[in-house]
């Protein structure tokens, strides 16, 4: 019990410091998923002497996330955490992807053919894996390394290592599709310097693996040419010690800076605009700002504002707002009342839509409900955020086991 009490308050005290700084494969006994042969090619695992690595086996998919492989990431860190000869996780995708976020087409289809529980229980399976994920005991290096969207960072961000590289995309375009940033983006992104979690949640736009170490999203930066020598030395570790797992990692790693095009180099412009209180004031802002520099940065962020559904931009604000002043299970918990009730037509169809529009009819015309953001009331935001009714129990976090963070 102190040895889980001293990782504990190791594995948060590493957490707080490294995420706000800017800084031969064999296996062995694991739990038997024989009647999951399907699955298991979805999430394989890579056994090493003292580490596991779960891959996220679907790159025709871009590795994007269904119920079924969230559940089994779910039994597997669970039993590799109660595992006394395992010291430390790792995660990665394969392809050229490490995971684009949830599969929201099969959601849709879903979703259309009236299997709303079905897709209740992938938001559940998925925010209680964050959830451990954040309060996991043992140290966790994530590999981001190509895609990594939507809640592609929400299972990795939470983690203690996480490695972007020179192939690493990252970005959350949920308001483009109707939805909202999830799977606890409301809580890192919040906490990025300044407003830059805004413009990130708002615009959908992309950072990559240099402006993630840049603002703190990533820990370490590697070329992705040096991934195999990474990955065969952290094989090799028969350690539990964060400190031993930084040094490995560090020792393939790179000093870099972002380029001048990068929008890191906007932030001053980012807070003045995107500090402001509602979508309208920060669209005011903008075309200020374009009026005034003629800056093509502006304009882009302006037209990704202007494509995106009008409630799903004053959601995802006031999301963000919220999860500034939130713990990591009280930010899953809103965002899963916001999720269930993006799926469920009760204000608006406008994730339906978006996913049609973009995702299966690939038109790119959405017809959004409300199409303006004046038409976009208080209420209507407001729903989104009042408790579940009874029929529809609350996420239910194991928070008197796993102490969340702040």
């Amino acid at each position: 019990m102190q040895r889980i009490k001293a990782l504990t308050r190791v594995r948060h005290s590493l957490n707080r410091v490294w995420f706000f700084s800017h800084q031969q494969k064999t296996f062995s006994a694991l739990p038997n998923y024989a009647a999951n042969d399907d699955l298991q090619d979805q999430v394989c695992v890579e056994g090493r002497p003292k580490s596991r690595a779960a891959v996220l086996n679907r790159p025709s998919a871009l590795n994007s996330l269904t119920t079924s492989m969230v559940a089994r990431l779910n039994r597997l860190y669970e039993s590799w955490e109660e595992n006394p000869d395992i010291g430390f996780v790792m995660m990665k995708g394969s392809g050229r992807a490490f995971c684009s976020g949830a599969d929201v087409v099969s959601l849709y289809q879903s979703l259309n053919e009236g299997k709303v529980e079905d897709c209740k229980s992938f938001f559940d399976s998925l925010y209680k894996f964050v959830y451990l994920q954040g309060t996991y005991l043992k140290p966790h290096v994530a590999i981001l390394d190509g895609i990594t969207m939507g809640c592609g960072g929400g299972i990795s961000l939470q983690g203690m290592f996480r490695v972007a590289t020179d192939k690493t995309v990252f970005a959350h375009p949920e308001t483009q599709l109707g939805f909202h940033p999830d799977a606890g983006a409301s809580f890192y992104l919040s906490r990025l310097p300044g407003y830059l979690g805004e413009y990130l949640a708002l615009t959908g736009e992309k950072l990559n693996g240099v402006e993630m170490i840049a603002c703190g999203l990533a820990t370490h930066f590697t070329l992705n040419a040096r991934l195999a020598l990474i990955e065969e030395r952290l094989g090799k570790l028969i350690t539990d010690d964060p400190s031993v797992i930084e040094s490995s990692l560090a020792q393939y790693g790179d000093l870099v800076y972002p380029d001048r095009e990068s929008v890191l180099l906007k932030i001053e412009t980012i807070d003045n605009c995107f500090s402001k209180d509602t979508v309208e004031e920060i669209i005011d802002a903008l075309e200020n700002e374009v009026f005034l520099s003629y800056d093509e940065w502006c304009k882009i962020a302006l037209k990704k504002l202007k494509e995106a559904s009008p409630l799903s931009l004053k959601v995802a604000l006031q999301s963000i707002r919220e999860g500034r002043f939130q713990s990591l299970d009280q930010c899953l918990a809103r965002e899963y009342r916001i999720s269930l009730k993006g799926i469920t037509k009760r204000v608006s169809g406008d994730f339906f839509e978006g996913v049609r529009a973009r995702l299966v009819d690939r038109d790119f015309a959405p017809k959004w409900d409300p199409p303006r953001l004046e038409d976009v009331s208080t209420d209507m935001v407001n729903s989104y955020f009042s408790p579940l009714n009874e029929s529809e129990p609350e996420l239910k976090l194991p928070t008197a086991l796993r102490e969340p963070y702040i």
